[in-house]
């Protein structure tokens, strides 16, 4: 018998929507004309769980179910599923002929006599199914076709091709076996295939909620979509493993049912083939060359001969590798061979591997008995390595295994500290922390002051609960004692790094001291991202020309990196100073490998970057997209810190956008959140996105108090990247307000600032802050200015509120001819930014200087669908078509054909013209988020 256990805990099949329509399809038709259908698939697959929802379903319409199952016992006994089939039927044999009645009472075994022949046995079969079906819908249900009885079989094909008219439905399931054979049934087929991967993740996760994510994935990718291993192996795994508190093995171990399916038929192989087949599962690649050398003297194609024969393996003499059909078969012969065998298989690898020094380790690991120094420092390196590389999984899996394989002290402790330090930061598993650490404690009592589990514990403390007192309490005791003893460079600069994490959230001066002491004690034996991120995050007013000449340098290299964690701190240092398109394509790796089940931690931690930045850069849709992602991965990860920040984001967009309610409800949202645990940069983030839904609405007052939430006026807070982000919504609600002074005095700090005659987005505002403050006789000198910074468009929403505080200067002074120019193209920018509020302002003043309708009113020649506009943008933006798909989910040649067809639509013939004809195209279609 098959599966019948892949149901979700809710109802239903889980990834089976097609199977179930079919089925439901098939059951209409039987019941009303008659059908026949045979699902076939490998073993496990989920078959008769499909009988059991036909049948259910069939019942509960009030159609009649007769059930058989066939069982190899049975195989050789004529009849047998028949007998099975029509036992519930007996009393309806009175209404058949002397001859159906007793060709069926023999060949039955109800009556002794000569054996009927098969015709008449057939035809009596298929009329006693038709006057059952007088009385209402029948339903054959036959589970393991392949083990009924050939007599059986060969009738009820007789009666399946025979059906037509007769409301009888025959529904069977027959497991194909590895040559792809079926038993001869002859009935109309579909193959239920395995689960894709995102319906099998489901499936574990419906029976094992709590189970690690990466944990899951391996699972995943063992089971090949197979609901019943999918279903037993988390069974054999014990609580710690499925938690991913210790290593899982290299080959997961097999249960019950999965045992009797690959393990019988491994176990009927020569001892020979069996210990190469142990050698191919151990080593993991199917390199010949290397199980040649580690099983020398054998002929391997001999050896693996009776193995191919019997479909467990596929050898490729052209590649010289040997692959298993099934990853499961592989963890058979790991079951089957005892464990000396195992043992000396490894170390046979680790002799071939001298050269693969992170295999070796491995092998040399399994095959260790007890503490074993060597093997765990090894397993260390490894560890390095794998993260080097981006893969946090692997190297957790490796240091949970050091761990294990060292003795109790100080560096199991440190292993232990380690493996929950990024398992949390890169992989997101939080949940993981505390047990680790408290492994840890016990490890090693005395090391409470350790760096590595002050990292843990500093990691799980900030990103989930927020607690950012304790988290900088924690890093700031254990960096100070590192600094007493001898410096290392690896866990001091992440410890730091997070420190510099905890001191930007926190947004208080006196947060400050420890790190820039511990900063200035190593000087020079910092590393380079974190002095570069030291400057541009933590005193982002006071970014100099040298910083950005570090920042060059580190951001030279990103494409090349691939530790995630270090990408996003690379990121967040760009962000910082504007910088963060050159970061882009690493962060969008970040978070498909996070997506994919790999470093989900940091992946959200990119989203937020890539968020802020959409949005500083006017691609508001994809703004949108990547911060409602970030929060609900975030949330998913319980990674609250973060998802807090890009409600922030989320916030600041519906305030520009103009929706003040949901603006404020986001606020709100962060500031009750972040306030009682001491983040007041998100508080600042907060109040920035309520001035600028204040200034939408008109309220300048309340934009007023909103922006010097942040600072008071004249004051930029060196520590606050949000000073430099909120000088022109202050600025301007202070001079709305009649408070020139105040206006004029805030203008000037942003003067002084060093970064606004390095970077465009500075110097944008504070040219255009001093022209809101100054009189009307100096302000279109600083307006020129403003307009005239190289790169400022990049900016669109804050070079648009610049040139439209710019015409309506120029309109109150009465030079209508040049007001009205840079009134249209701030309501063009605001229309296509979809920047409500800004628009009717901008289209009003237009109207003031004597244009009835605005040219964006007049020119609407053609309409783009939402998902055409949000295309076309990124094309115009200079993206390319595989870009543009990683962003909206789309294959490239989706992307090709949209464009196809707004080409058309446009009048144009070349992405070049794109950005000219978009500004002709009515702009609500780029407001709606993609079909």
């Amino acid at each position: 018998m098959d599966d019948g256990d892949a149901a979700h805990p809710a109802g239903g099949l889980v990834g089976r929507s097609e199977e179930s329509a079919l089925l439901a399809s098939f059951l209409e038709r039987a019941a009303r004309s008659g059908a026949a259908l045979l699902l076939t698939g490998e073993p496990g697959v989920g078959r008769t769980a499909l009988l059991d929802l036909a049948a259910r379903a069939a019942a509960a319409s009030g159609t009649r179910v007769l059930s058989s199952a066939g069982a190899e016992v049975e195989a050789e006994v004529p009849f047998a599923g028949l007998h099975q089939l029509l036992v519930p039927v007996l009393d309806e044999w009175a209404a058949l002929s002397p001859l159906h009645r007793g060709a069926l009472a023999r060949s039955l075994g109800y009556q002794a006599g000569p054996p009927a022949d098969r015709l008449v046995v057939s035809t009596a079969v298929l009329t006693l199914l038709r006057r059952v079906a007088d009385g209402g819908p029948v339903l054959l249900v036959v589970d393991d076709l392949q083990w009924l009885d050939r007599v059986s079989v060969a009738v009820l094909g007789f009666v399946a091709r025979r059906l037509s008219g007769a409301r009888v439905g025959l529904l069977a399931a027959a497991r194909t076996e590895d040559d792809g054979s079926l038993p001869p049934a002859g009935l109309p087929e579909h193959e239920v295939r395995p689960l894709d991967d995102g319906a099998a993740a489901e499936l574990v996760g419906s029976r094992h909620p709590a189970m690690a994510e990466r944990v899951r994935r391996r699972i995943v990718a063992a089971a090949r979509g197979n609901p019943v291993a999918l279903l037993e192996l988390p069974d054999q795994l014990s609580g710690r493993q499925r938690a991913a508190l210790e290593a899982l093995p290299p080959v997961l171990p097999l249960g019950r049912r999965l045992r009797t399916r690959f393990a019988g038929r491994v176990a009927d192989l020569p001892p020979a083939t069996r210990r190469l087949l142990l050698l191919a599962a151990l080593e993991g690649t199917g390199d010949l060359a290397v199980l040649g050398a580690a099983s020398p003297g054998e002929d391997w194609l001999d050896v693996l001969a009776p193995a191919e024969e019997a479909g467990l393996v596929h050898v490729d003499a052209d590649t010289q590798r040997v692959s298993l059909r099934h990853p499961l078969t592989g963890s058979a012969a790991v079951e089957l061979a005892t464990s000396g065998d195992r043992r000396r298989a490894h170390l046979a690898l680790a002799d071939v591997l001298a050269d693969q020094p992170d295999r070796r380790a491995w092998h040399l690991a399994e095959a260790a008995v007890g503490s074993d120094g060597q093997a765990a420092d090894l397993l260390d390196e490894a560890a390095h390595r794998a993260l080097r590389r981006g893969d946090g999984g692997r190297a957790v899996a490796a240091l949970l295994r050091a761990a294990d394989l060292s003795p109790s002290g100080a560096a199991r402790a440190r292993r232990l500290s380690r493996a929950a330090y990024l398992g949390a930061r890169v992989l997101g598993d939080l949940r993981s922390v505390p047990s680790l650490l408290l492994q840890a404690r016990r490890a090693d009592p005395d090391g409470g002051d350790a760096l590595p589990a002050a990292l843990a514990a500093a990691v799980h403390l900030f990103l989930g609960p927020g607690d950012a007192d304790s988290a900088h309490a924690g890093l700031v005791r254990a960096i100070g004692s590192a600094l007493r003893g001898p410096v290392g460079s690896g866990d001091l600069d992440e410890a730091l790094s997070d420190l510099l994490d905890v001191c930007c959230a926190a947004g208080r001066a006196d947060r400050w001291p420890p790190l820039e002491s511990a900063t200035a004690r190593l000087g020079p034996r910092l590393g380079p991202v974190l002095a570069v991120a030291r400057s541009t995050r933590g005193a982002p007013a006071r970014t100099t020309a040298a910083d950005l000449s570090r920042l060059d340098g580190v951001l030279a290299g990103i494409d090349a990196e691939a530790d995630p964690a270090r990408i996003v701190r690379i990121g967040a240092a760009a962000l910082a100073v504007d910088r963060l398109e050159e970061c882009r394509p690493a962060l969008w790796r970040v978070v498909w490998d996070g997506r994919e089940g790999g470093a989900a931690g940091s992946a959200v931690g990119a989203l937020v970057l890539l968020s802020r930045d959409a949005f500083d850069a006017g691609r508001w849709g994809e703004a949108r997209r990547t911060a409602e992602e970030a929060v609900e991965r975030g949330e998913a990860l319980d990674h609250r810190l973060p998802a807090a920040t890009a409600t922030g984001v989320l916030a600041l967009l519906a305030a520009a956008e103009g929706d003040g309610a949901t603006a404020r409800a986001l606020a709100a949202r962060v500031s009750s959140w972040a306030g009682p645990r001491g983040l007041h940069g998100l508080e600042h983030a907060a109040a920035r996105a309520r001035a600028l839904a204040a200034l939408a609405a008109g309220d300048v007052e309340e934009a007023y108090r909103q922006g010097t939430a942040v600072g008071p006026p004249g004051l930029l807070p060196p520590h606050l990247p949000v000073a430099l982000e909120v000088p022109l919504d202050l600025v301007e609600a202070a001079v709305r307000t009649g408070r020139r002074a105040e206006a004029a005095a805030h203008a000037a700090a942003l003067r002084e600032l060093e970064v606004v005659r390095l970077r465009p987005r500075p110097a944008l505002l504070a040219a255009g802050c001093a022209a809101l403050a100054a009189p009307d006789d100096r302000a279109a000198a600083c307006f020129e200015e403003a307009m005239a910074v190289p790169g400022a468009d990049r900016h669109p929403f804050e070079h648009a509120r610049v040139r439209l505080a710019y015409g309506e200067h120029l309109r109150r002074v009465r030079a209508t001819g040049a007001a009205r120019l840079h009134l249209a193209a701030s309501l063009e920018a605001f229309t296509r930014l979809g920047a409500r509020p800004w628009a009717a302002r901008a289209e009003h003043e237009l109207r003031a200087t004597g244009v009835s309708r605005s040219p964006a009113g007049r020119a609407a020649p053609v309409e783009l669908t939402p998902q055409e506009h949000e295309i076309s943008l990124l094309a115009a933006s200079g993206l390319t078509n595989k870009q543009i798909g990683a962003q909206l989910y789309l294959s490239p040649r989706t992307v090709s054909a949209h464009l196809y067809r707004v080409f058309p639509k446009l009048g144009i013939s070349s992405r070049a013209a794109l950005r000219d004809a978009l500004t002709r195209v009515p702009q609500e279609a780029g407001n709606r988020e993609p079909a």
